[in-house]
């Protein structure tokens, strides 16, 4: 064995101790209730090293991530090492040292070195992302940045005699837990993006809105919650989150509104009533149940939009006003970014006192409230939301749809109807049936014109109604306003807008953009719990143009993984493999003349479904 390979080695087991994971609490979050579990960190090697010219190579490690990089080396203290770290380059070998927004880039000065042979690069932090209002990281992780590339100037000794390697960061996380192909190499793509997004950005152990503010947001958080639930079994990290937005809300109308949404989908996924008992009372001001007219309808223009009611959310400054926000960023003319698209992401939205978004939101809430109050042994309280569920839903029927154009309106005195006013009442099935064709074709004229937050609202609306080979068509998009372009532009974490050109500040480390992470088994496979604690899974695939696809899904009682072939025009096939304790409901839509068969048996459908037992299930559709 040579001396070089002995170093080698010894660098090696080095790192490998470097790589130990560190279990622990963030400061700001040692009060919340949920137990924490473990964050880890692991040393990624260079995919490749190209050498620009004497003394300067290129350095890529294959992913974005969060952490620092860490050198082993024989230096001198009179060495003077240059480290440039990024996420974006302008060209194969150069990081681009003024990428714009958000996006990161820091140039390290290593000079006066200890004697020593392995150092730790120490970054500068950022002054808004480590504010007061900032998650605060445990004090073992030291100043981290996202970061794949790295250059490294003025080497005084040969590239070969060096290890180098990106020391990452994040929450517990199982790679294994989930998978997913298709036919269609796009859309693989776009999981594999979006997937790796939710456990990238999981560095701060609670859901943050990417790196320039690292702060939880309802809204965000929720989208992650349903992508993390979709690629891992890992609750915790939701539930702190969750327990972290009761007491640090933020100024978005419908953020306070997704607060029941997260509750819920904890609840549908693990079957834990705990969150529903800790906050049945405070989550009933987080409805806003309290600003709703004599029509049921809600506006935070009510005189009891004041100071008690902000209290009543969890602001320490009770002068605060809430405010609706539809989709994120708004028109150019209320900010001063140059915008591709003038009115931001919604579609034009015209705000009214009154409007469809927020009372959409609002009507989803209370009929999740219903069930809660079912649950904490509440019959009355069943009986008033139900009702108010009734009347907001009639309401924003009888007074928000234009039967002339078959859409609904942004608000009460406004013919506009944008696509958010459209997807929300969709999404939440408050479209009476004799609507819903109408409303599917309306959004459809409207194409990708929300946020990568607004598509999250988008994909579930055209699922719901059947449109599943439009939604496919969205997901596997190649325009700049498509999850591939963030492929294509060169990120390897879903970025925060779709493009830098429609939000001038954005980052690419963003999970409020990974919606694809949980649209895919929740959507296009259709897979969601039926009972709380997935006791009875529903399954209720729409693969559109595909022809074939398979995925393996987490869940709290254990895997289930599924199959599909389009073996030809008239015969499909689907093979499901449920875990033991849990029993399904398969959905499918047929024709008269179709044939269902499962394990060999024809089948009816005349409630729409049938029964599948846990282990293997094959079904058959022929046409």
């Amino acid at each position: 064995m040579t001396f070089r390979s002995i170093i080698r080695q010894l660098l090696f087991l080095f790192f490998l101790l470097l790589s130990l994971p560190y279990a622990g609490m963030t400061q700001t979050q040692n009060h919340l209730a949920t137990s924490c579990n473990r964050f880890q960190s692991y040393l990624v090697a260079p995919v490749s090293i190209n050498r620009v010219n004497e003394n300067h190579y290129f350095i890529d490690f294959g992913k974005d991530a969060f952490g620092t990089l860490l050198l082993s080396a024989s230096l001198k203290p009179s060495d003077t090492i240059i480290v440039h770290l990024g996420e974006k380059t302008i060209n194969p070998t150069t990081i681009d040292r003024d990428p714009g927004g958000t996006i990161r880039y820091q140039k390290v000065k290593l000079s006066g070195l200890p004697q020593k042979t392995n150092y730790t690069i120490l970054l500068k932090p950022d002054q808004r992302n480590t504010s007061s209002r900032a998650v605060v990281l445990p004090d073992s992780f030291g100043t981290v940045m996202p970061f794949r590339y790295c250059e490294l100037e003025n080497l005084t000794i040969p590239m070969d005699e060096i290890a180098v390697r990106q020391k990452v960061y994040t929450y517990h996380f199982n790679d294994t837990a989930s998978a997913f192909t298709s036919s269609d190499t796009i859309l693989n793509q776009v999981w594999e993006l979006c997937k790796y997004s939710i456990k990238a950005t999981s560095f701060a152990g609670v859901y943050i809105d990417g790196d320039r503010e690292r702060i939880p947001y309802e809204a965000d958080a929720y989208i992650n919650q349903l992508s993390h639930y979709s690629v891992d079994n890992e609750y915790s990290m939701a539930r702190k989150t969750i327990e972290y937005l009761m007491e640090y809300p933020t100024w978005p109308t419908e953020w306070q509104l997704h607060m029941a949404l997260m509750i819920y989908q904890d609840y549908m996924y693990t079957g834990n009533m705990e969150l529903i008992r800790n906050y049945y009372e405070p989550l009933k001001h987080k409805t806003l149940m309290a600003l709703a007219g004599d029509d049921g309808l809600i506006t935070t223009f009510s005189p009891l939009h004041n100071g008690e009611l902000m209290a009543n959310l969890g602001f320490a400054d009770t002068t605060q006003r809430l405010k609706d926000i539809v989709d994120w960023p708004p028109a150019q003319k209320d900010t001063n970014w140059k915008l591709a698209t003038r009115e931001g992401e919604r579609d034009g939205f015209v705000f009214r006192p009154v409007n469809t978004v927020v009372n959409s939101f609002y009507y989803q809430n209370m009929k999740i409230m219903a069930l809660f109050a079912g649950l904490m042994n509440r019959p009355e309280e069943v009986r008033d939301f139900r009702l108010r569920a009734e009347q907001t839903k009639e309401s924003i029927n009888k007074k928000l749809y234009n039967r002339a154009g078959g859409y609904y309106t942004d608000g009460i005195g406004t013919g506009h109807g944008s696509v958010h006013a459209n997807m929300l009442p969709l999404a939440f099935d408050i479209v009476p049936d004799a609507y819903k064709k109408g409303v599917a074709d309306y959004i459809k004229t409207r194409g990708m014109a929300c946020s990568v937050y607004g598509a999250q609202y988008l994909m579930e609306a055209l699922y719901r109604a059947g449109e599943a080979d439009y939604a496919l068509e969205l997901m596997t998009a190649t325009h700049d306003r498509s999850w591939y372009n963030m492929i294509k532009v060169g990120s390897t974490i879903s970025l925060e807008a779709w493009d830098m050109k429609y939000k001038s500040n954005a980052d690419w480390n963003h999970a409020w953009g990974a919606a694809p992470a949980n649209i895919i088994p929740r959507g296009l496979w259709g897979i969601q719990p039926e009972t709380p604690g997935f006791g009875l899974v529903s399954i209720k695939p729409q693969m559109g143009s595909l022809k074939n696809s398979s995925i393996v899904m987490p869940t709290i009682r254990g895997e289930i993984q599924c199959e599909y072939r389009r073996v030809n025009n008239r015969l499909q096939q689907y093979v499901i493999k449920l875990p033991e304790g849990m029993a399904g409901a398969f959905y499918m839509d047929l024709a008269a003349q179709d044939l269902l068969m499962l394990n060999g048996e024809t089948m009816s459908l005349t409630s729409g479904s049938f029964a599948i037992s846990p282990g293997n299930s094959t079904i058959e559709i022929r046409r």
